[in-house]
């Protein structure tokens, strides 16, 4: 896979996968204290140039990284929290599709594959990133991925679940219900851009971050994809006569209701 470093100059073909750092200059796999204010990034792969780069990279742009080369040494690395982990699925002592059904079970984790494989596969399994990949795009999804996940876990702390409008929206039993206590029937990918923007209390969010949104639920996404999901729910949640989804010319969509209960 070609990389890039700081500069953006080509720095060979290699792979970038997620794993605890195995040796050289990359930090050791053990759990620390966590700086107060960055946010915890675990890169498992087992090449050591590449994840030496990756860790570099990532801690100077202010994030609490560790590498980790085998499916042991990211296990050891989640005893500590972790916000993030990028996971190749091609590890020496395991299956990296294995190890992220673990980390989805036990840790509140988000999970970004940077792969040289394009499966549909890899996309239900997590977000996925594919050669060539340029490290400040990387930088972007990473920090894309944190803010959603940032979002769902204030509406989840706050509300399990959230009145607005004629609906209800249960985040727990991923549900929403109408007046009648009536469940109204949406697909995974539209259920999750509307906790979005119920999360976002009433705060535009753009398209291209919708995008990521529904990005682990949808093979295909693009902009055409979100608009014609907010389309959709907007036909499904009629009844009090007010926009539900008002478009931000020029950003993307927020919750129009200001009945916030």
């Amino acid at each position: 896979m070609n990389v890039r470093s700081h500069d953006g100059a080509l720095r060979g073909d290699l792979n970038l996968q997620v794993g605890t750092q195995a040796h050289g200059t990359a930090r050791t796999a053990v759990a620390s204290a966590r700086p107060v204010g960055r946010e915890r990034l675990i890169v498992v792969e087992d090449d050591p140039v590449t994840r030496t780069m990756l860790v570099d990279y990532f801690s100077d742009n202010n994030f609490d990284v560790v590498g980790a080369g085998t499916c042991t040494e990211c296990r050891q690395a989640l005893r500590a929290r972790t916000d993030l982990v990028f996971l190749d699925v091609q590890l020496p002592d395991g299956d990296g599709f294995e190890l992220a059904k673990e980390i989805q079970a036990t840790s509140n984790a988000g999970i970004i594959f940077v792969t040289r494989r394009d499966t549909d596969v890899d996309r239900i399994l997590g977000l996925e990133v594919t050669k060539p990949i340029n490290l400040r795009d990387l930088l972007a999804r990473a920090r894309s991925v944190l803010r959603r996940r940032s979002i769902d876990r204030k509406a989840a702390r706050s509300h399990n679940s959230i009145a607005f409008g004629d609906w209800i929206i249960d985040l727990t039993r991923r549900e929403l219900l109408g007046n009648d206590g009536r469940p109204v029937a949406l697909t995974r990918a539209a259920f999750d851009l509307l906790a979005a923007l119920v999360g976002a209390d009433g705060g535009p969010l753009s398209r291209d971050y919708l995008i990521e949104v529904v990005s682990n639920r949808q093979a295909e996404v693009d902009i055409r994809t979100v608009d014609a999901l907010v389309a959709r729910l907007r036909h499904k949640l009629v009844g009090s006569g007010t926009p539900v989804i008002a478009t931000v010319t020029g950003v993307g969509y927020k919750l129009a209701l200001s009945e916030r209960l």
